[in-house]
């Protein structure tokens, strides 16, 4: 058998290798999720011509399909003329219709980063004079809606049963030997295979529609599935399946052959079983880490080999435990998890919170990159939840620590030392009656048939038909009696039932052993409760890997900082002012910017945007702005912009009546009963 599995091991570490080429050829060095820096014409522009094109500047690499990028008029007509094309770099441009009448554009974009998820946003710029646009794209967000949902389900399923596939076997593997036979160990393994195979499948199917259009009818279109299988997440998910072939093969010898063979046989194959094993599960960490975060931004060589092996510490903790926990409470009784597997189990845990912290933090500093975007970012928030929960579970697991030191092995394997001889006095004794049983059914029914009567005497120790040994334990075992019943020693079926009453009885007995174990009920209920915050703890990871890491997020803002004040600058006469506000209601923070130009006495152009702190921009109930020129005792003049885009508001015609230092007022309502008004000054004329 070890002959056999080496070679398998070899072929699986050539595959392992030639993915890893495939995806590592195609993983470019960038920032994690791309971010729009620039624009010509840019956001909120008024030129006096029509561009002949429009193009965009990220801030890494992206990926553009036909219709990524699309200019659209007043009126929402397209007026882009052509596909996308690269002009140098990180820039993108898309050709116009010659001839375009005055009014309000909107440029809409939807690509994909380097990192494998979807970007998407709008801004306007206006020809000769703004005016009134019928095109909205409120709620346009790449990557959400229902196929989001139904993707991000995906992801979640793919984690939970790659952990219980990869976490399920090391356990039997290295912990607990014995587990291969327990059936509801071997169906936890399985059902985290079908499950990642499942999810693999799914998110394969559901990638085109997630990255393009969003919607559900787009999931079984095949061309958008052609599209996907040339892309480096195709791959990776491509390959995830071909590794999950061997994979089934892994579980097959482990359940089959692996778990016929005799103790001294298991350790001549135990190391082939565990090469193979851990090449499979490596090759099916690194489709993840070669096709998400860690493939890209600072250090691309080191974060892969970190993120494998943080997804592996993972399933080795979090898996065993699942494990652990279904061996606990669905073991048969005759069989229970022995107390040196649990230890093992702990000492396998302790390391693998190790790894997680050791990964963890360089992860961490990768993503994040400075104490501000802890807080500042959403990728930051949701990293300090994930901390805080892997604080508990580490917690709870010191617990379960210390239930595990209390743990004996006695007699019988799982039953501790001074329950043991008392447990086999009670279980020879019943043996012994059920014993007696049978042969006094036996005598009884052969005295009757060799005397012609039922009610003679049948010898001493046989019993009768009605005495009272036969009576007692029919009445237990819930046997019928009486001149029907037939002799156990003639009748199988009665045969049997005797056994299976016998067996039931003893399987009875030992659960009652087991459960009146205070050590070891004790480690169920902590055992119980690791795994109720591990299932937390995946829900939050699952939403930082599909989430804007906060590096990214603060060098994105910055950089549109910069270009928006350059912009600003060569303007002649436009002025921009930027106001943070916070109206103490959920998700009541963000920052203000209004633009006015030409900011001269006279009429003006003034556009609004809200967005978050992290810079994205969102939608609020309502904007007011107000302009007061205290020095004369003008104003406040009020003007209500209309709605055009997520974000963004304008107004046209602002009309200044004389230069001086104007206060500019701006109420924002983030809810029914929560707004706020901020100001400040600036000089028109």
């Amino acid at each position: 058998m070890t002959q056999t599995i080496a070679p398998r091991a070899r072929n699986l570490v050539l595959l392992l290798l030639a993915v890893a080429g495939a995806l590592l050829a195609a993983a470019a060095p960038a920032s994690a999720h791309a971010a729009l820096t620039g624009s010509d014409p840019r956001q909120g522009a008024v030129v006096q011509r029509a561009p002949e094109q429009v193009s965009l500047t990220f801030s890494e690499k992206v990926a553009m399909g036909d219709d990524s990028l699309r200019v659209l008029d007043p009126k929402g007509t397209r007026v882009d003329a052509g596909d996308p094309t690269e002009v140098s770099g990180t820039t993108y441009a898309v050709k116009l219709h010659s001839g375009l009448p005055d009014g309000t554009y909107t440029v809409t974009y939807q690509v994909v980063s380097a990192d494998s998820h979807p970007v998407a946003g709008a801004y306007t710029f206006s020809i000769g004079a703004p005016s009134a646009t019928t095109v909205t794209v409120t709620g346009q967000e790449a990557g959400g809606g229902l196929v989001g949902g139904l993707y991000g389900f995906g992801r979640y399923v793919s984690y939970a049963g790659f952990i219980v596939l990869v976490g399920g076997a090391a356990f039997v593997l290295a912990c607990w030997p014995a587990g291969s036979g327990v059936r509801a160990v071997q169906r936890l393994v399985v059902s985290g295979w079908v499950a990642l195979t499942a999810a693999t499948l799914w998110l394969l199917l559901l990638r085109g529609s997630y990255t393009t259009s969003g919607k559900a009818a787009d999931i079984l279109d095949l061309d958008l599935l052609g599209q996907v299988l040339q892309t480096k997440t195709g791959a990776a998910l491509v390959s995830r399946l071909l590794l999950l072939a061997a994979a089934a093969l892994f579980i097959a010898v482990l359940f089959g052959a692996w778990d016929k063979r005799e103790a001294e046989e298991k350790r001549d194959l135990t190391f082939g079983l565990a090469v193979g094993g851990g090449v499979v599960a490596a090759g099916l960490a690194a489709s993840w880490a070669m096709a998400e975060h860690a493939s890209t931004g600072l250090q691309p060589g080191i974060a892969m080999p970190v993120d494998v092996l943080h997804l592996l510490a993972v399933a080795a903790w979090l898996g065993g435990l699942t494990a652990l926990l279904v061996a606990l409470y669905r073991a048969p009784a005759g069989t229970p998890v022995a107390a040196s597997a649990v230890r093992r189990f702990s000492a396998v845990a302790f390391g693998s919170v190790a790894t997680l912290a050791a990964t963890g933090v360089y992860q961490s500093w990768r993503q994040l990159g400075s104490w501000s975007a802890f807080t500042g970012t959403r990728y930051g928030q949701l990293l300090l939840v994930k901390i805080g929960l892997v604080a508990l579970l580490v917690g709870i697991a010191w617990i379960s620590r210390r239930w595990t030191a209390r743990l004996r092995d006695g007699g019988r394997e799982g039953v501790p030392a001074e329950r043991d001889t008392d447990a086999d006095a009670q279980a020879d004794t019943g043996d012994e009656t059920v014993d007696e049983a049978v042969a006094a059914r036996s005598g009884s029914r052969n005295g009757a048939v060799g005397g012609g009567t039922r009610g003679k005497a049948a010898p001493a120790g046989s019993g009768t038909e009605g005495g009272p040994v036969t009576a007692g334990r029919d009445a237990e075992g819930g046997s019928a009696t009486g001149p029907t019943a037939a002799p156990a020693a003639d009748d199988p079926r009665r045969a049997a039932q005797l056994a299976r009453q016998r067996a039931a009885m003893d399987a009875a007995r030992q659960r009652r052993e087991r459960d009146a174990d205070p050590d070891r009920s004790g480690l169920r209920r902590s055992v119980l409760a690791e795994a109720c915050v591990a299932v937390v703890l995946l829900a939050v990871t699952t939403a930082l890997t599909q989430t804007e890491p906060g590096r990214t997020e603060e060098a994105a803002k910055a950089a549109t900082s910069a270009a928006a004040s350059s912009s600003s600058g060569v303007a002649s006469g436009a002025l921009t002012l930027d106001m943070p506000f916070d109206t103490g209601g959920q998700d009541g923070k963000g920052v203000v910017s209004i633009d006015l130009d030409p900011a001269r006495v006279g009429a003006n152009e003034m556009h609004v945007y809200v967005t978050r702190p992290n810079g994205r921009a969102f939608d609020v109930p309502e904007v007011k702005v107000a302009f007061t020129l205290e020095a004369k005792d003008i104003g406040p003049l009020p003007v209500v912009p209309d709605h055009i885009t997520t974000g963004h508001w304008s107004a046209s015609g602002v009309q200044l009546p004389v230069a001086g230092d104007w206060k500019v007022a701006v109420t924002v309502r983030t809810s029914d009963v929560d707004q706020v008004t901020v100001a400040k000054n600036a000089q028109i004329g």
